[in-house]
């Protein structure tokens, strides 16, 4: 039996419902979809764009953690070629029921930033222009009776 991802409209309320945090000198900050990243602005103030990528459970399947800690190895060795600022990250329920490590990355053009999480197929990643408010990007085509979401691009 093959694993399948869950349903999109599934993916995209436990996306959307998520906590969202990174790192900074020890200290872990919040950010949420649809609401501004302060924290971020201030600690980047040259930079003009972020997001928040992970290469855990590719297209949302869960897999063993060995797997999932070697993607997350290469993904931070991509981050450290590109001489981008990063910083680590998390994704989790708020109940903690699931917990993807993740990165914030700094600066990454969306295509790129696009490229990266499609290579580490990512169903949903965070990204954002300073002082604008935190989008989800969503790699899937909008289910056709899906009304949209203002804090929510499809990317297909």
């Amino acid at each position: 039996m093959t694993a399948r991802h869950p349903p999109i409209e599934t993916l995209l309320g436990a996306y959307l419902d998520a906590d969202y945090r990174w790192e900074l000198d020890g200290d872990w900050h919040r950010m949420r979809i649809g609401s501004t990243a302060p924290q971020v602005d201030l600690a980047f103030p040259e930079a003009t764009r972020f997001g928040l990528v992970s290469a855990w459970n590719p297209f949302s399947v869960e897999r063993p953690e060995h797997e999932n800690r070697a993607a997350d190895d290469a993904l931070h060795f991509q981050l450290a070629d590109s001489h981008l600022a990063y910083r680590p990250a998390f994704s989790s329920g708020w109940d903690r029921s699931w917990r993807e490590p993740s990165w914030l990355v700094v600066g990454m053009p969306v295509q790129t930033f696009d490229t990266l999480a499609r290579r580490f197929g990512q169903m949903g990643t965070l990204w954002w222009r300073r002082g604008e408010p935190v989008r989800l990007r969503m790699y899937a085509p909008r289910p056709l009776d899906h009304p949209g979401h203002p804090h929510v691009d499809w990317v297909e």
